[in-house]
């Protein structure tokens, strides 16, 4: 199948039908006077408006909906965000969520709605806040967008979906959908911005109306509402390098799979063993239970979570191949080390003979019961006993002061083995451990 037929086949999956848009204006259009009502009621005086891709019209079939609450300029931070908060909380229900300001996620007739206070200004010069962006985004897309660029950008979303790269949240670490749209209105089309990304290089940057302050990142993308800005700071190299395989990977075998993946089938527990005993590594189990606080707040600190355990445990020679982390009712999180048993010394080097210094740690280690310091290389070396010589061991004692994620209990946490890990944890995640994949490749 050609490039133009893959790609109207995939637009007829992923474009939402003239019904199916009407059903979301006519959704819309009652949360919004619902809203509207609410504020009257209260006497207040906030400009309700839609925002993001609905408003744009480049959304996709399963879209959610955005609505911002405008507020004077004159209201205080405090009073934006606790009207704003009581307002989506009266309307929509949901849960508190954080962005540079509290807002709120919720609910409305099966369509998910995130309402999100901010303040109404005639230019993007002087923000307030960071969301007070938002509006001049959708006012940008919609003067340079037709008909047709809706369905590149579609096709663009598509796709980012499908190689696991859509989003901006801290799990995804991927591109947003504002992200897509500018792609498209710089590059002309679907098809052109795969071509471009196929051969992009760490560091590529794109200045869309003018280029702003010098920014580092895998990708710079210059906002074109606010030049000090780069819309890609989410992107993770990782993502961003993943992105890059994924183009060249559909430039030479374009392919349904690319926008619409195969369901991976989880390796059975013999093949995990099978695998693992062919590595000849060892695997870890770190869990915590779930903090009460937002999702993409506990994302967030499972990512530093799972850093800063991975730094403890490299310091400590136990030496990590790879992770990955889940969360469900609590967070998981999975390491391929090296080893988890350690000798129960190892040599310490000290100073050159010839230094000052080295009579004090000849003075320390003299009555050492593992040997006294002899020479080597012209150092004066020690046989010392390890702090640590199991990795389990080791992360009970430091991880309290290896910087975990903040909201994370320390005091919930477990550590499984190896043998306990390949018995207990998910088949899913330890396939995606043990065997690596790219979505398309399924």
């Amino acid at each position: 199948m050609g490039l133009v037929d893959l790609e109207k086949k995939i637009l007829e999956r992923v474009k939402p039908t003239p019904a199916q848009c009407k059903a979301i204006s006519d959704t819309a259009e009652k949360l919004k006077k619902k809203v509207e009502k609410y504020l009257k009621d209260k006497k207040l005086e906030v400009e309700v408006r839609f925002v993001g891709s609905v408003a744009k019209g480049t959304h996709l079939a399963d879209p959610d909906l955005d609505l911002f609450l405008l507020f004077p300029s004159t209201v205080s931070r405090e009073e934006l965000e606790q009207v704003g908060l009581r307002t989506g909380e009266d309307t929509i229900g949901g849960e508190k969520m954080y962005a540079e300001h509290p807002y709120t996620r919720g609910l409305f007739e099966g369509l998910e709605v995130d309402m999100v206070p901010c303040f109404l200004l005639e230019s993007s010069e002087r923000l307030l806040s960071a969301v007070d962006r938002t509006p001049f985004h959708t006012e940008y897309v919609l003067s340079r967008i037709n008909d047709e660029q809706r369905d590149e950008i579609r096709l663009l979303k598509a796709f980012m979906k499908g190689i696991d790269a859509y989003g901006a949240e801290p799990n995804t670490r991927g591109f947003s959908g504002y992200m897509c749209e500018l792609l498209v209105i710089h590059f002309g089309s679907f098809l052109n911005v795969v071509r471009a990304a196929a051969e992009w290089k760490e560091g590529v940057s794109i200045a869309i109306e003018k280029k702003g302050p010098p920014m580092t990142g895998p990708l710079v993308v210059y906002d074109p509402v606010d030049s000090k800005r780069n819309v890609a700071s989410a992107v993770h190299l990782d993502t961003f390098a993943m992105f890059i395989i994924a183009c060249r990977s559909y430039l030479a075998e374009p392919s349904e799979k690319f926008f619409f993946p195969l369901e991976r089938k989880p390796m059975t527990k013999t093949e995990l063993t099978e695998r693992a005993n062919m590595h000849g590594s060892r695997l870890l189990t770190v869990t915590f239970k779930r903090p009460d606080a937002n999702t993409d707040n506990i994302y967030s600190q499972i990512w530093k979570t799972e850093y800063a355990l991975e730094r403890k445990l490299n310091a400590y020679s136990f030496n990590v191949l790879r992770s990955v982390h889940d969360l469900t009712d609590k967070i998981v999180i999975i390491f391929e080390i090296e080893r988890d048993i350690l000798s129960k010394t190892f040599k310490h080097i000290g100073p050159p003979v010839w230094v000052k210094s080295s009579e004090s740690f000849l003075n320390k280690w003299n009555g050492n019961e593992y040997g006294k310091p002899f020479i080597e290389e012209g150092q004066w070396t020690v046989i010392a006993e390890r702090r640590h010589s199991t990795a389990e061991d080791m992360l009970y004692e430091e991880a309290a002061l290896s910087g975990i994620g903040r909201e994370i209990e320390l005091e919930t946490m477990k550590v499984f083995g190896h043998d306990a890990t390949l018995e207990k944890a998910p088949a899913r995640l330890l396939t995606e451990l043990l065997d690596p994949m790219n979505t398309w490749n399924v």
